[in-house]
C-alpha cells in the first residue's frame, strides 16, 4: 500500500490529480494533515511545518504503507528530514526525477515560479539552475490551488499549463524533458506531451515507476 500526505483542501481533485481515488491502480491510503494550506506550503519555509508531517506519516506506516509520498511537491524542502524521521522511503515530489535525469535537458513548471526556491533543488540533489516556468499568477488555476477555493475550470487549467510550457520552451528551447512540480498538474500531461513533443514527468508517473511496478524500491 501507498500512504499519501495530503495537504488540507478543499479544491477539486479531477482524474490524474493525486488525491483522486482512481489515479493509482494499486492499493492507497490517504491521510490529510489538518492545517497544512497550500499557500503556507507553498510559500512558507517554516520547519514547525515537519511534525505533522511525521505524525501523519508514521500512521500510515502504522496502517501498512510501504512508502510515502505528498500532495505538493514544495515538500521537496522537506524531502532529507522526512526520509530521516520515515522508516519507508519517501518520495515528497517529483522534482526528485531531476537528479535521476541530470543532464538530459530537463525544465520544470511549477504552480509558483517566485517560490520555489534553490533550496528545493538542493534538497532533491538537483540543480538549482534548473530552467522553470510557473502558472500565471493570479489566473483561475493559480488562485484555485493557492486560495483552495472550490471550483476548478478544468479546460482553462489545461490551457495554462500549455501556455507555461510554452512559455519555458520559448526561453530554453533546447529542453528535452519537463517535470509537473505541482501534483495538481498531472490530469494535464498528456496534454502537454502532445502540445510539446517533449516526455512528461510528473508525481504519477513517477510513483507508478517506484512503486506501482512490484513495490517500493
Amino acid at each position: 500500500m501507498l500512504g499519501i500526505l495530503m495537504l488540507d483542501t478543499r479544491f477539486p481533485r479531477p482524474p490524474g490529480d493525486i488525491g483522486h481515488p482512481d489515479t493509482f491502480t494499486f492499493p492507497v491510503r490517504r491521510r490529510i494533515v489538518t492545517g497544512a494550506a497550500p499557500a503556507a506550503v507553498v510559500r512558507g519555509d517554516d520547519p514547525a511545518l515537519l511534525a505533522p508531517f511525521i505524525a501523519a506519516g508514521r500512521v500510515l506506516v502504522e496502517e501498512g504503507a510501504r512508502a510515502l509520498t505528498t500532495s505538493c511537491g514544495f515538500l521537496a524542502r522537506w524531502q532529507r528530514e522526512l526520509a530521516a524521521a520515515l522508516p519507508v522511503p519517501v518520495w515528497t515530489s517529483a522534482l526528485l526525477k531531476l537528479a535521476e535525469l541530470r543532464g538530459q535537458g530537463c525544465g520544470v513548471i511549477t504552480i509558483e515560479a517566485a517560490s520555489l526556491q534553490a533550496a528545493h533543488f538542493e534538497a532533491v540533489g538537483a540543480d538549482p539552475a534548473t530552467p522553470v516556468e510557473g502558472i500565471t499568477p493570479g489566473s483561475a488555476l493559480h488562485r484555485t490551488l493557492l486560495e483552495d477555493r472550490p471550483e476548478l475550470d478544468r479546460a482553462d487549467a489545461e490551457r495554462q499549463v500549455l501556455v507555461a510550457g510554452a512559455r519555458l520552451l520559448e526561453r530554453h528551447p533546447d529542453l528535452r524533458a519537463l517535470v509537473l512540480e505541482c501534483t495538481n498538474l498531472p490530469p494535464y500531461a498528456a496534454a502537454l506531451r502532445a502540445a510539446t513533443g517533449l516526455p512528461v514527468h510528473d508525481i504519477v508517473t513517477m510513483v507508478n515507476e517506484r512503486f506501482g511496478r512490484g513495490g517500493a524500491a
